[in-house]
Order: C-alpha cells, then sequence, then structure tokens
C-alpha cells in the first residue's frame, strides 16, 4: 500500500516539476501583455491577476477538461478523449493560446517516447487515441490516469505546476523579487482547493472558455514590440 501510494505521489510531482520538458515556463499566458498595458505592475496586481485568472480560466476549462479525460483514459474511452481535445482546441480565444496547448501536448507525447519502455504504455495510449494534435490538459491527463494518484490529488498536482510557471513568469515580467515571488505563490496556494473542487464538479455544459480582457491582451502579445515569453 505504501510503495503505490508513494508512486502515485512522485508520479503527480514529476507532472508537476518545472523539470518537465514540456516547456511551460516559456508561456506567461497573457501576463507579460498585462504588465506591458500597465495592469499588472507589483506584487497586489500580480496577485490579484494570478488569482482572478486561476478561478476564471483554468479552474472552469483547462482544469475541469483534465479531470474528465483522466477517467476517459482510465476507462479507454478514447472517443470521449478526443471531443475533450477537440473542446480544447475549438475554445482557445488567440492563436498563441492555441499553439501553446498544442505546442506543450506534443512535447508530452515526446516525452513519454523518451522514456522507453517506461513510458511505453502511455506513448501507446497517447498514439491510439489519434489526437492531432493532443492538447496539454489531455495529454498532461492522460499522464496522470497512468498514475495511481485520484483525480483530485492529480488536478492539485498539475493546478500547483501551473502556479509555479505563472509566478515565475510575474517574477520575470514585472519584474519581482523571489520573496514576493513565494509570496505570490502562498496566495495561489490557498486558492488552488477550491479551484480545484470547481473543476471536478462542471459538467460538459458548464464547462466555459470565456475571459475577454485575457483574449485581448493575448492579441496585442502576438505584436508586442518585446517579448520575453511566448504568451
Amino acid at each position: 500500500m505504501t510503495m503505490a501510494t508513494d508512486g502515485a505521489l512522485l508520479r503527480t510531482l514529476w507532472l508537476a516539476s518545472p523539470a518537465l520538458p514540456v516547456g511551460g515556463f516559456s508561456y506567461s499566458e497573457g501576463l507579460e501583455a498585462a504588465v506591458d498595458a500597465g495592469r499588472v505592475h507589483d506584487e497586489a496586481t500580480a496577485a490579484a491577476w494570478l488569482v482572478d485568472q486561476l478561478l476564471i480560466g483554468p479552474a472552469r476549462s483547462d482544469f475541469a477538461v483534465a479531470a474528465q479525460a483522466i477517467m476517459a483514459w482510465r476507462a479507454n474511452d478514447l472517443a470521449r478523449v478526443r471531443d475533450l481535445n477537440a473542446w480544447v482546441l475549438h475554445t482557445r480565444e488567440t492563436s498563441e493560446l492555441r499553439l501553446q496547448a498544442e505546442q506543450m501536448g506534443r512535447s508530452l507525447l515526446a516525452w513519454a517516447q523518451s522514456l522507453g519502455d517506461f513510458g511505453a504504455p502511455l506513448l501507446r495510449q497517447l498514439t491510439d487515441a489519434r489526437l492531432d494534435p493532443p492538447t496539454w490538459p489531455v495529454a498532461s491527463a492522460c499522464a496522470a490516469a497512468h498514475g495511481e494518484a485520484t483525480p483530485r490529488d492529480a488536478l492539485v498536482g498539475l493546478a500547483f505546476g501551473w502556479a509555479e510557471n505563472m509566478v515565475q513568469a510575474a517574477i520575470k515580467a514585472v519584474p519581482l523579487g523571489q520573496g514576493t515571488g513565494q509570496r505570490l505563490l502562498a496566495r495561489l496556494v490557498q486558492a488552488i482547493p477550491a479551484a480545484v473542487d470547481e473543476a471536478l464538479a462542471l459538467e460538459d455544459d458548464q464547462r466555459q472558455a470565456f475571459t475577454p480582457m485575457l483574449a485581448i491582451l493575448s492579441s496585442r502579445h502576438e505584436t508586442q514590440y518585446s517579448r520575453l515569453f511566448r504568451s
């Protein structure tokens, strides 16, 4: 029992790790454009932006998709997996946000391939699903499904990985110090359980990807004069 629990925890930590080679660190998901527009300029505005983004964005879209996809992968319901993947592709509000979902999904596929025999079952299931292309929420759900973590624990891990990437983006883009970054991460850690619970509770007709200000800023970011990040 302890070995199974350890394995589930370690896989969750692995998927949340910044060392996972999927490129999450290279995206700010509109934060850099918010800094350029003056909407985010210090610790208080960065905290408000990130917490709002967590609760309005991923909690109602990517995390909800991942929660449903974990169960679909475990049931080998590939038709359901393809429907969820299509929803992600069709609801990205800007080209750079869609490219992020596609690039990170493909990178996770390449990661599975690089693991050899250890990653073979994951690679086989991702390949059998014929996702063209796999998106990050659905591909990461497949990796989570191959562990023994509960969907809630898996989502907490994915949410923490998202939070770490976003805090690092804020530290570089605003810019902020490392101590401030830790306080931002503490704010997000407090908000993650409620965000995960909301994601788990959403049905298909309740998911949404409607973040108009983020979409506007993301569109502006595509032609922003100077950029550190890809989104």
